[in-house]
């Protein structure tokens, strides 16, 4: 067995998913199979009961929690048993006569206390000197070693990742996961000299302090990275250019790619991304074009009364050649409900068919093929088809054919550049306003009116297909890095797997 692979690679390990989880699992693994520490001849295994001078489990007194004293005598429950050792949150207390009751399970120092029902099956430590005399309740065992096993070695086997296996294997229980004292009497444990035992606690010991550290470590980065992450996306929105982009993306912390996709669309619709021109049509003549242009039944519709805009729906100053507006005086919401049996070979959209934020149409059936009864919108090219349920899940797509889609979305006609109304609709700003409208607690929806209402921030239209340009050239930029991200991740998890595998064979 050789751990040299485990430390020559333990920058690139330490940053891979779970890797401290996964560093104190292999630690385990190699503790209870024999590879920790060099040894001469092969463990002997023997059946717990043979090896214990007590396992059992106590008791909750009569009245449950109410019963339970500020002061007296600790009862330990699964809650206080983790790998870690004992955790003493929560503790509770018994009186001297509910203690009496369960003078048959008095704990000792260095018991070993496994956790024996529920979610936290499995979790096994050993008792501290503080907790002698305590009581454990019925979800907790005490297993007493003799002297020939050493306490601390049974607690580091029965936390292997082979007793764990083999626990999530055996448990029974209709309602409850459960391990009855009989299986844990069978239970067969490896017996090293006892020396040799005391060794691989040490080691054991030694290691995990090293990952107790490196966890550690990791938590201190994230908080820094944290304000480095803030201070980054300051400079960046201060000049959104790619080469500001790119050093977002450092070795030594990385903004996840989704803020970063968040922030570059907020400096879109805020004028930020793409400098103004003073050569173009300023957006109130466009605005007051597309009113002239409307039809007649349109002008109607577009008349309705619309509540009053969210006080704090304009968070931000907006160019001066850019206007605020509602967002039926920009785009048409075009219902149009149909008899899907009418269009068997259509192109069904659903909101499970658009990735949330980021405006991705993933593949799509027939109304056939989904087996569509109810009736559902048909919309065109080049519409938005846009999600009213959860507003907050941001699903918005442009669709390059035509279709039917559910009745829980609109198909709505841009009536500026579609790109950058969708753009908008996939924006904090916009996400915002979607959320806040909205007091449906079962089945949070905006309805028309609602959309309609919306403010949207509208440039002249040349600059919005700027915009347009620019958001596409630095999301392509942000695809690209997370790219690299996600290979770098692969390959250090690779790693881990590959040193895992060296590791867990057998001399």
């Amino acid at each position: 067995m050789r751990l040299e692979p485990f430390f020559d690679n333990f920058d690139i390990l330490a940053d891979t998913a779970n890797a401290v989880e996964k560093m104190r699992a292999l630690v385990l693994d190699l503790a209870a199979t024999g590879r920790l520490v060099p040894h001469e001849s092969e463990w002997p295994k023997h059946s717990l009961k043979s090896l214990a001078a007590k396992i059992g489990s106590g008791a909750t007194p009569a009245g449950g929690r109410d019963s339970y004293f500020s002061e007296g005598v600790p009862l330990i429950r699964s809650m206080n048993v983790h790998f870690r050792g004992f955790d003493p949150v929560g503790l509770v207390f018994l009186s001297d006569e509910q203690a009496r009751q369960l003078s048959n399970v008095v704990v000792q120092p260095n018991d070993v206390l496994l956790n024996i029902t529920g979610a936290s099956i499995g979790r096994v430590t050993t008792a501290p000197s503080t907790m002698a005399g305590a009581r454990v309740n019925q979800h907790v065992t005490i297993i007493r070693p003799k002297s020939e096993l050493f306490p601390r070695f049974l607690a580091v086997f029965l936390a292997s990742p082979l007793v764990q296996r083999m626990i999530d294997d055996i448990q029974v229980g209709a309602t409850r996961q459960a391990l009855t004292k009989a299986m844990i009497e069978q239970f067969e444990i490896p017996l090293p000299p006892p020396d040799e035992q005391k060794r691989i606690v040490a080691k054991v010991d030694e290691l995990m302090d090293l990952c107790d550290r490196l966890e550690a470590q990791q938590k201190e980065r994230k908080t820094r990275h944290a304000a480095l992450t803030r201070a980054s996306l300051t400079r960046f929105a201060d000049a959104p250019t790619p080469a500001n982009l790119n050093f977002l993306f450092q070795k030594s912390y990385t903004i996840p790619p989704a803020d970063l996709r968040k922030s570059i669309l907020t400096l879109a619709v805020q004028g930020k991304l793409v400098p103004q021109d003073a050569s173009d049509e300023p957006a109130s003549l466009l605005v007051a074009r597309l009113a002239r242009e409307m039809s007649d039944t349109t002008r109607t519709r577009q008349a309705a009364p619309l509540p009053e805009p969210l006080g704090d729906s304009q968070q931000y100053q907006i160019p001066d050649s850019w206007r605020w507006c509602r967002f039926r005086d920009v785009a048409i919401i075009a219902s149009n409900l149909v008899n899907p049996k009418d269009y068997p070979d259509f192109t069904h959209l659903a909101p499970d068919n658009i990735v949330k934020g980021n405006g991705v149409l993933l593949a799509c059936s027939t109304v056939r093929e989904d087996k569509v009864i109810s009736s559902n919108h048909r919309f065109y090219r080049g519409q938005i088809v846009y999600s009213k349920i959860r507003p907050n899940l941001a699903k918005a797509v442009v669709v390059h054919f035509d279709g039917l889609c559910s009745a829980d979305m609109y198909p709505i006609e841009a009536l500026i550049d579609v790109n950058y109304l969708h753009r908008y609709m996939l924006s904090e700003p916009f996400l915002i306003q979607a959320v806040k409208t909205d007091t449906r607690v079962a089945m949070p929806k905006i309805n028309q009116t609602e959309l309609n209402a919306t403010l949207v921030p509208v440039p002249p239209l040349l600059e919005q297909r700027r915009i347009v340009d620019r958001v596409d050239e630095l999301m392509t930029l942000v695809d690209t890095l997370e790219a690299h991200l996600v290979k770098g991740g692969t390959k250090g998890a690779e790693l881990m797997e590959a040193v895992v595998a060296e590791l867990t064979i057998k001399d």
